[in-house]
């Protein structure tokens, strides 16, 4: 499949039957056919503008948007956040940009289209657009060190190597359709890649819905016919095991945005009773290993993909990476397919001499019996004179400061124990799990102003 990497064009999804079922949606499935009809319905309500956010927050009207825009020939805008700074940002980048919504209470400050309802007549035929593999479909932004957001642009050639290399690892083949069930956002890249293009091109099916609680994430697996996979994140997965609700029948658990434990991988598949696999990626290089974690630590590269190391840093290149790409996390090459990883570069602590990853110190913390969430933050240097000491916010009802202090200490230096340590209530996590550093900051900063009022 990675071949087609070379090819002139590409199709928008997979030749299969045009009456197969492409995505499920509240009012029951929704073929290729009508897929393809209501893509040509919005495409010709289109603005003349070059640039699209989709914040679509229906999955399935968030593809359609996705597969119009890419006909047109507009390029799909994909900021980590829609805060109203960030979208004063993104019209500067691309000041056409016009906003794709379903919300009617949207208040985004741009040009706005609703999702319109779409015309039921279907036509007999519809043709399969092709794309041309060098086309720019979308522009997935990071944060950036200086909070300006950073474009990475992906092409349809390159995204579809990478979806295809991922089918063939989670062993997706097209003749056995399964239907994609996903708790991070399509406007995430993991998200992006592997429910919404995975559907596309893998001839799977997606879930409209956008569960967060598990309760929720119960219901969309129900709605929806087996064989399911469920693509989630760490911190759902933690919470659906936490909840000990009854699940429906799982095929495959597919997990990204931060590595899971052994532990939790374990837990994870004896309680949906499937395997499960984590994908490691980024937004610069899109998805390039796996792992089953319940079976070792070592991360696989996809085919093609290679590892350059050049002293301490690591480069990514090859198969669908279009541009030699830095990696921002600690990668030990094993052979020239395997690696392991120890935690993003950015997380690593100095203090006194001794050093330490934060990744690593919240898998410490998380693990402590008690503890249901935990993050460890390291204040910016304010003096040279003084040692920088870290704080620590953790979700642990019924604990306190000493007992977890003492078990702490078991495991790591006492120049690591948190000063301040602040019991709350919930961490400040953002819709894929991940904690962002300004959001712990202000939370330490507020607890911290609070207790010496």
């Amino acid at each position: 499949m990675l071949a087609a990497l070379t090819m002139t064009s590409l199709p928008l999804v997979s030749h299969v039957s045009p009456d197969s079922i492409i995505a499920w949606r509240a009012d029951g499935a929704v073929t290729r056919r009508q897929f393809l009809a209501e893509v040509n319905q919005l495409v010709a309500r289109f603005p003349a503008g070059g640039h699209l956010l989709n914040m679509c927050g229906d999955r399935y009207r968030f593809s359609v948007g996705l597969a119009a825009a890419i006909v047109a020939g507009k390029v799909s805008l994909l900021p980590s956040t829609h805060t109203p700074e960030v979208v004063r940002q993104i019209k500067v980048f691309a000041p056409d940009v016009f906003c794709l919504t379903d919300n009617d209470r949207c208040t985004v400050d741009l040009p706005q289209l609703h999702y319109p309802v779409m015309e039921t007549g279907l036509p007999d035929a519809l043709a399969i657009p092709q794309i041309d593999s060098r086309q720019r479909v979308a522009v997935v932004f990071t944060s950036g060190s200086t909070g300006t957001p950073q474009p990475h642009p992906k092409t349809w050639g390159a995204l579809c190597g990478s979806v295809l290399a991922e089918a063939l690892r989670l062993g997706l083949p097209r003749n056995t359709p399964c239907t994609l069930i996903g708790t991070v956002p399509p406007q995430h890249m993991y998200g992006f890649e592997s429910t919404v293009l995975m559907a596309w091109l893998s001839g799977s099916a997606l879930s409209h819905a956008q569960p967060f609680y598990p309760a929720d994430i119960c219901q969309a697996l129900a709605a929806v016919p087996a064989p399911r996979v469920l693509v989630s994140s760490p911190v759902h997965l933690r919470t659906l095991l936490d909840a000990g609700l009854a699940l429906p029948e799982i095929t495959l658990v597919v997990c990204a945005t931060a590595p899971l434990s052994a532990q939790l991988a374990q837990d994870i598949e004896a309680r949906c009773n499937a395997p499960l696999l984590e994908i490691y990626g980024s937004t610069e290089t899109g998805q390039i290993a796996t792992r089953r974690s319940t079976q070792t630590a070592a991360w696989q590269l996809f085919p093609g993909v290679k590892l350059i190391v050049e002293g301490d840093a690591v480069r990514a290149c090859g198969a669908h990476i279009e541009t030699l790409s830095a990696m921002s996390d600690l990668i030990e090459p094993i052979d020239e397919a395997h690696f392991l990883l120890h935690g993003r570069i950015a997380d690593l602590v100095n203090i006194a001499g001794k050093r330490h990853s934060l990744a690593s110190l919240n898998h410490l913390l998380s693990s402590i019996p008690g503890v249901l969430d935990g993050a460890f933050y390291m204040p910016d240097e304010t003096s040279h004179d003084h040692v920088t000491r870290l704080a620590a916010c953790v979700v642990a009802p019924g604990m306190d400061a000493p007992h977890l202090l003492a078990a702490l200490r078991e495991h790591i230096d006492p120049v690591f124990l948190p000063r301040p340590l602040l019991f709350v209530e919930a961490l400040p996590r953002n819709i894929t799990g991940k904690l962002p550093r300004a959001a712990l900051q202000t939370l330490i900063q507020t607890r911290s102003a609070r207790k010496s009022a």
